[in-house]
């Protein structure tokens, strides 16, 4: 299920959005605002989860060098 919702964004985002949908990266506005709300929620869970991991303490193992990876790949290049 979606909701409609209307959004008030600057001109240059607008443009932007428009040129990515004209260009055929987007196949709309709501996909290109979607996308970035997905990868808006993510950031906030990965920061989310580095405080928890950082609170508790954790000893060293198997998959810091995977988390220490994780933490160099731009979430762009996951779309």
């Amino acid at each position: 299920m979606t909701t409609q919702i209307a959004v008030r964004l600057p001109e240059e985002l607008v443009e932007f959005v428009d040129r990515l949908v004209s260009d055929g990266r987007a196949p709309s506005r709501a996909a290109v605002v979607s996308r970035a709300l997905h990868r808006e929620l993510r950031r906030e869970v990965a920061a989310r989860d580095a405080a928890i991991l950082a609170a508790t303490g954790t000893e060293a193992d198997d998959l810091d060098e995977l988390a220490r990876y994780g933490a160099r790949v731009p979430l762009d290049d996951l779309d």
